[in-house]
């Protein structure tokens, strides 16, 4: 029994605490692999609000754990994608805190063309899924535009192919901005150039153009991988300025090629695409102004052939009238009997009719009969009429009461004190108004007049006591004087 409670037998192996295994484990495996390049596919990837970059670098049989730290991230030529294969070059080192080992990764490429062809379908296809590369949202060119912008690299021979072409086709404005054409500058300086131009105002100080241009002469995939990038894209497509994309030669393509809302082969030909041929233009235009011409004039003679044509089918005008002449004729010659007859007629009928006295004494006893008749039924007729405008008149008075006649007088009274409201609101604002413009005017007086003048650095020279503006006068006055902003200054005496 107590045997249980010895001391355990005594054992040289040294102890270690968990701090001291993670410190010699990090030193150890950073020691050991401290600059390497780890090729591979990305797998998962976060971005953390933090900035920093987290990632799995993975084959077929193992997974490594990647961080990129928010310096490193800002600075990348290419953002790692999930399914991109890549090689990745930084040192391994260790997680004390979950026991795992992870690489700290400084610089991270595509592995070959082949990793960048594949990023690029990636992107193309989720690009196109937005509908960016859709033909009905692309904007037509201008014929003729008056301000060009060209964004490419102001030291090039292609800002010189693009001057010259213009020159040679029809001279316009350019506006150039200058950007980086490849490495890590070229995408972010693009896509603000694309975003600078829109936002310039049209007709201001810098006018805003009404064609873009962006332009690089040819190179390699990864020389032209800047115009691969998401954000040019997007600032190709949600540019309200026509833009062509010129970039590489005939068989580069890139993602703003497929954005933009025209592309050219070349610089050379994006110039030829932004304008005309002057002397095509104006050899179309007499052309134009040539079969103008013939086509009006092959207008108005068929005209007058049509006129005269209609006219030898008209009758001629005297036989037009000839028959209305005729028919006058024979109405002149009926009208003098024609007029006998009826003058006889009315003259028949007005002795017929004629007034006798015994027939204007009846129709006077009559008519005094008839109004006798309606004087005896008059008097009835207005007893009754007063009767019953007396009676609706005592009606109405008793049907009135003091209530409607208070409401009547407060409605009255609110429409009076709106009315005085809005009198005063209106006195209010003209006499706000003439103030203003008082202040104004007094504020103008006081610009135009010469006080404001002498605080601005001039002078009055005054000799004996009047203005003198020149030499030939200042040496006739007997004394001079100065008026500067803070008071006169006495000169002297000139001689006479």
């Amino acid at each position: 029994m107590d045997d249980l409670f010895d001391d355990p037998p005594a054992d040289n192996t040294p102890e270690f605490s968990v701090s001291e295994i993670s410190g010699a484990v990090k030193k150890a495996i950073e020691g050991g692999f401290s600059h390497i390049r780890v090729r591979g596919e990305v797998g998962r990837v976060s971005r953390p609000a933090s900035g920093h970059i987290y990632m799995d670098i993975k084959d077929d049989r193992a997974v490594l754990a990647g961080v990129i730290w928010k310096g490193r991230a800002q600075g990348l030529a290419h953002r790692p994608e999930e399914g991109m294969e890549v090689v990745a070059t930084g040192k391994l080192t260790t997680f004390p805190g979950q026991s795992k080992y992870q690489m700290v990764i400084e610089d991270i490429a595509p592995a070959g063309a082949g990793a960048l062809m594949a990023m690029l379908e990636k992107r193309k296809a989720a690009l196109a899924a937005e509908g960016l590369f859709a033909p009905e949202r692309k904007k037509e060119l201008p014929y003729l535009p008056h301000i060009i912008g060209v964004v490419t690299s102001p030291s090039g021979a292609v800002i010189r192919d693009i001057l010259h072409r213009l020159r040679d086709r029809f001279p316009r404005k350019v506006l150039v901005w200058p950007v980086a054409v490849q490495g890590q500058k070229c995408a972010p300086e693009v896509a603000a150039a694309i975003a600078g131009f829109n936002r310039l105002t049209p007709g201001g100080a810098l006018p805003r153009p009404d064609l873009l241009i962006v332009a690089r002469g040819g190179g390699s995939l990864e020389d032209l991988w800047g115009f691969n990038e998401e954000i040019v894209a997007r600032a190709a497509a949600a540019s309200d300025i026509p833009l062509i994309s010129a970039v590489g030669h005939e068989t580069d393509t890139t993602l703003i090629d497929y954005v933009s809302d025209r592309r050219a082969p070349t610089p050379t030909a994006a110039a030829e695409l932004a304008v005309p041929v002057r002397m095509e233009l104006m050899a179309w235009v007499d052309q134009q102004g040539a079969r103008l011409s013939r086509s009006l004039s092959v207008g108005v003679q068929q005209r007058q052939q049509r006129l005269r044509d209609l006219a030898r089918a008209l009758p001629q005008a005297e036989t037009l009238v000839d028959v209305p002449r005729q028919r006058l004729d024979y109405l002149a010659e009926r009208l003098p009997s024609a007029l006998r007859a009826a003058a006889a007629a009315k003259r028949l009928k007005l002795s017929e009719a004629a007034l006798r006295p015994a027939v204007l004494s009846r129709r006077i006893a009559e008519d005094r009969r008839r109004l006798q008749t309606l004087s005896d039924r008059l008097g009835p007729a207005l007893q009754r009429r007063t009767r019953d405008a007396a009676t609706t008149l005592e009606n109405a008075g008793r049907g009135l009461r003091r209530e409607l006649l208070q409401a009547r007088v407060d409605r009255q009274a609110e429409r009076l004190d709106a009315i005085l409201r809005r009198l005063s609101d209106r006195a209010s604002r003209q006499q706000a108004e003439r103030r203003a413009r008082l202040a104004a005017l007094e504020r103008l007086r006081e610009t135009l007049g010469y006080v404001e003048t002498l605080k601005r650095g001039y002078a009055v020279v005054r000799g004996d006591g009047g203005v003198v503006t020149t030499k030939a006068a200042a040496t006739k006055v007997a004394r001079l004087e100065i008026e500067f902003a803070d008071g006169r200054l006495p000169v002297g005496q000139s001689e006479a």
